[in-house]
């Protein structure tokens, strides 16, 4: 049974209105049928994928429009009520569950693709599209979405912009801040804002859609989003490699680089103790002989004998200058779906018990040192100590395994791990957002005028602060 979030972190109820009676059936009268009530009901809703935190949310809302997204808000800040804008619901830092009593607006129901130009790859849809229906409609018109994430089955399009989710296509086609071109957003007092632009260029006043992106719904309800999509390459390869060393994952990268070039689209690696867990809780093999090391490279390109020809030349080199050890190619698509291992590394380690996850930014040298010193640091405490991520943008995915969670076990990972981070001037979050439970270690990654400044952002477009509360900034003085 998890914990409510906030016995765990000594948060306190801030002094927002509480539901009554007369709510429901405003909203209730507002969308009939989409109103969910009760705390069975809701139940869902309440806990987190990873189920390590929960809110007692009574009431969940799933709009259509952004017309009823805006009536809700107004409404909600009217009465002072707090609110937790939820997608997916397939966040890793307790950004997506309420605290206490708020108010969820789910959007599982805007679901519309809005249009899409196959002559500039540029799609407008709601924010609840789930990824994957995306990818799939976008691959029937040749394009595909410029990004891929582990959970995309279930996560919203929406829910990825406001986390400004990365993923493993980063290194080809960057973050959504560059992909993303417009937003629709619902502010705080249920103003529209439409800045649903479908331009490339558009150098008019400050770009107001970034502040959004990456704002963890605590600014504005996104509603809409325009996205730019890349053409589907005609030639994806995958090839698996097994290396003996992580100074011969990172030559093999510089290689990688070197050899490949624009036809490089993702460079993940994971050490064998992912490899072990995959194997053992989730019946895969590997493709390769064991090693201490494994390494996952995507190629995408419009050519697939040239393609072909670079990476095998590319692997020849490597193989016989000693840096890979053993590796395999994978064209067709069986093989590539075999060889994503690396995407159910997360759903592994879930079969431990309980997870301690931290994900960071990192530069490329030390990135696993932090895994050596934490396996050191931890001993027998910790069931399992494995580091896995995106190599070629610098983005450790570092876990923590146990029995069950253990108070004295999280004060010897925190705040080491971000005391760490910070020496080496990374960030204490790469790519899942602060949240609830990382909010306070901000500082490790900002400095106080930045924090400062964040502050006013979320005090001028949210003055009664009822848009996801207790999450992604620590209170202000």
């Amino acid at each position: 049974e998890v914990a409510p979030t906030h016995e765990r972190y000594a948060v306190r109820r801030l002094p927002f209105g509480r539901l009554q009676d007369g709510d429901v059936a405003f909203f209730q009268r507002l969308m009939p049928g989409r109103v969910v009530t009760g705390e069975e009901e809701a139940k869902p809703f309440n806990v987190d994928w990873l189920k390590s935190v929960r809110g007692c949310s009574q009431l969940v809302l799933k709009p259509q429009t952004t017309a009823e997204v805006s009536q809700v808000l107004r409404y909600c800040h009217e009465r002072n009520l707090a609110v937790n804008p939820q997608g997916g619901n397939t966040g890793l830092v307790g950004g997506s569950v309420p605290v206490f009593d708020e108010i969820i607006l789910s959007t599982a129901l805007m679901n519309q693709i809005i249009s899409f130009d196959k002559v500039s790859g540029i799609l407008v849809c709601q924010a609840g599209c789930v990824l994957e229906r995306l990818s799939e409609y976008l691959e029937e018109q040749g394009f595909i979405m410029p990004l891929d994430l582990g959970a995309k089955g279930s996560c919203h399009i929406g829910g990825n912009v406001a986390t400004n989710a990365g993923g493993l296509r980063l290194l080809r086609y960057g973050s959504l801040r560059g992909t993303v071109l417009g937003l629709e957003v619902v502010l705080a007092d249920g103003s529209a804002l439409d800045c649903l632009t479908s331009l490339r260029k558009d150098n008019t006043g400050y770009d107001l859609k970034q502040l959004f992106i990456g704002s963890e719904g605590t600014l504005g309800v996104i509603t809409a989003v325009s996205i730019l999509c890349p053409q589907k390459p005609k030639a994806v390869n995958v090839a698996f490699l097994g290396c003996q060393s992580f100074e011969k994952v990172l030559e093999t990268f510089t290689t990688c680089r070197a050899m490949l070039g624009e036809i490089l689209s993702a460079y993940e690696f994971m050490d064998e103790k992912c490899m072990e867990l995959v194997e053992r809780h989730l019946k895969l093999s590997s493709p390769v002989a064991d090693s201490p090391f494994y390494v996952l490279i995507e190629t995408s390109g419009s050519n697939s004998t040239h393609d072909e020809e670079k990476l095998n030349n590319f692997l020849q080199q490597a193989m016989a200058s000693g840096l890979v050890t053993d590796g395999t190619v994978a064209t067709d698509s069986k093989k590539i779906k075999a060889s994503y291992l690396r995407e159910r590394i997360t759903e592994a380690l879930t079969h431990e018990g309980y997870v301690y996850k931290y994900d960071i930014s990192l530069p490329v040298r030390k990135l696993y040192d932090l895994v050596t010193d934490m396996r050191a640091r931890l001993g027998h405490s910790a069931k399992s100590v494995v580091g896995y991520g995106h190599l070629g943008d610098g983005n450790l995915h570092l876990n923590v395994t146990a029995e069950s969670y253990s108070h004295s076990l999280l004060d010897a990972i925190e705040p080491f791990v971000y005391e760490w981070t910070a020496r080496c001037s990374g960030s204490i979050s790469a790519e899942h957002g602060l949240g609830f439970k990382k909010k306070q270690f901000i500082q490790y990654s900002k400095p106080r005028e930045a924090v400062v400044l964040m502050q006013r952002f979320k005090a001028m477009l949210d003055p009664k602060g009822i848009l996801n509360p207790y999450k992604t900034l620590p209170s202000a003085p």
